[in-house]
């Protein structure tokens, strides 16, 4: 009776473990703490802010209302109309420059002068 007792208990542990997530990635967040998918989002919204700040602060662009910066995972996205394919390439560089950028892709489109 006893050897049945042990070989039950024995189970019941063993099935508890193996039901305990293993690793990092298994783990959730505690209480007051973001997800790592909420922590990306915060991540790409401030380096978001960071290129659209050095865009602004950059004399030459400050008139870059029309363009739009999207990051995901450290990819940035341009969208929008410039005047010219100087000022597409300048707002490129100064994009990847940004710490944090890990490559810019640059979907700058060239206005048709008004005739």
């Amino acid at each position: 009776m006893k050897a049945l007792l042990a070989v039950i208990a024995s189970l019941f542990i063993a099935a508890q473990a193996a039901a305990q997530p293993q690793g990092a990635e298994a783990r959730q967040p505690g209480p007051g703490e973001a997800s790592p998918q909420t922590k990306q989002k915060i991540s790409d919204a401030g380096l978001t802010g960071k290129v659209k700040s050095a865009l602004a602060a950059d004399v030459g662009l400050k008139t870059l209302a029309g363009v739009d910066v999207d990051s995901a995972n450290g990819v940035v996205t341009l969208k929008g109309h410039v005047d010219s394919n100087d000022t597409k390439k300048r707002a490129g560089a100064i994009a990847k420059r940004v710490e944090g950028v890990k490559s810019v892709k640059n979907q700058l489109t060239i206005r048709k002068p008004k005739s």
